[in-house]
């Protein structure tokens, strides 16, 4: 009995424990379970801090790249060739920035982009060391080259060229004249042959005022100089009458080596006592610096017109010079040529013969003249050729 009743509550638990469990339809059966559900965040990992850390972590790192490319690209702009396709001058004025500097080269077409410009000199440290000064900039110069130029100062130059023999109303003149220079020129100007004769080369903008010191201070030095080493038996008492002497010889022939000859003629002719008759001492007492009309002959009147500068008239040399001599022409009387000429008339190609006596001159004079009569000659003919 024991063991059937033993048996009969073990079917009883089991008959129990089915009643008890759920049965599944066939699509139940055919669904998926859910998974196992993922654990509950942290209280720590949920916070708004860490967050926002987060956050400012990826946006360092988006911005490192980002700088990075930038960085890349920049550079690459700044070293690589500019957009111009021709060589071109840009003119940088005095206290400009470096933004406004980026800015006019970009109006000007000679770079691509002002901001790089200006960040890729800063980045090389030449925000302050970019100078003033009109610069020519190659075709398709890159921002890093404009930048060392720029750094380097190296404007474009022009010259303004002071022939030898001009008297300083006509150096004034050319100086006005000069459109890269400004400014205004002294109201007086200085005594006749104190600027010097030379090329100058300046930068667009120097001063008419600055031109001129410079003449005055160079022609002073050369004065100087070549004074001290003239011949101590010279007729001239001081440097006004050796730079008029000399002023004389340059007026007188523009042949380098005529004039330590001429030089003497004129040294001999003082040393007897002789009036030095040379005509473009007659020119400057009639017309003074501002020269003689080029259309406007000299007339055997002019010889007898009296001036402080007529040599015809006056003994020794005029009161001042009548033009700028220049080095040669200062060498060539400090230290003439050792001759007993007393004359010289032109010689019809450009030179001119010398002579020692009045009767070679007078005839030298004859065929100077016959030569002039031939070439009125041949100009009437070919005239009146031309016109029929």
């Amino acid at each position: 009995m024991t063991g059937t009743s033993g048996d009969n509550s073990g079917f009883g638990r089991q008959a129990g424990e089915e009643r008890g469990r759920t049965f599944k339809s066939a699509n139940q059966t055919l669904r998926p379970e859910a998974g196992t559900p993922p654990p509950r965040r942290s209280r720590r990992a949920r916070s708004q801090f860490v967050v926002f850390l987060n956050f400012v972590f990826s946006s360092i790192v988006f911005l490192v790249i980002l700088a990075g490319f930038a960085f890349y690209f920049g550079k690459r702009e700044f070293h690589q060739p500019g957009p111009s396709r021709t060589a071109d001058t840009v003119m940088i004025k005095p206290n400009t920035g470096v933004r406004q500097i980026a800015s006019l080269l970009e109006r000007e077409g000679v770079i691509s982009d002002a901001r790089i410009f200006s960040l890729g000199v800063r980045a090389y440290g030449a925000d302050s060391e970019l100078k003033a000064g009109e610069y020519a900039i190659d075709a398709g110069a890159s921002m890093h080259e404009i930048m060392e130029l720029l750094k380097s100062g190296k404007s474009v130059l022009y010259s303004l060229t002071i022939p030898e023999g001009q008297t300083v109303f006509q150096v004034f003149e050319r100086i006005r004249e000069t459109e890269e220079l400004s400014g205004t020129l002294p109201e007086e100007m200085p005594a006749e042959g104190s600027l010097a004769a030379d090329t100058l080369r300046f930068t667009r903008g120097m001063d008419r005022g600055a031109v001129v010191e410079k003449l005055l201070e160079d022609q002073q030095e050369l004065v100087d100089s070549i004074w001290a080493r003239r011949d101590e038996d010279l007729p001239v008492k001081d440097k006004n009458e050796f730079v008029t002497l000399a002023s004389i010889v340059e007026k007188e022939t523009g042949i380098a080596d005529e004039r330590p000859r001429v030089a003497a003629v004129f040294i001999n002719r003082l040393r007897k006592g002789m009036r030095l008759q040379s005509d473009p001492t007659i020119i400057y007492g009639l017309f003074g610096g501002q020269g003689k009309p080029s259309d406007r002959p000299i007339y055997r009147s002019d010889l007898d017109k009296k001036t402080p500068y007529n040599t015809y008239l006056i003994d020794g040399l005029p009161p001042t010079p009548i033009a700028n001599p220049g080095r040669a022409a200062l060498e060539a009387v400090a230290n003439p040529s050792q001759t007993d000429e007393l004359y010289f008339v032109a010689d019809g190609t450009g030179g001119h013969v010398f002579a020692k006596t009045l009767k070679e001159h007078n005839e030298n004079v004859a065929r100077w003249r016959k030569i002039e009569r031939e070439r009125r000659a041949e100009e009437e003919n070919a005239g009146e050729n031309g016109s029929n």
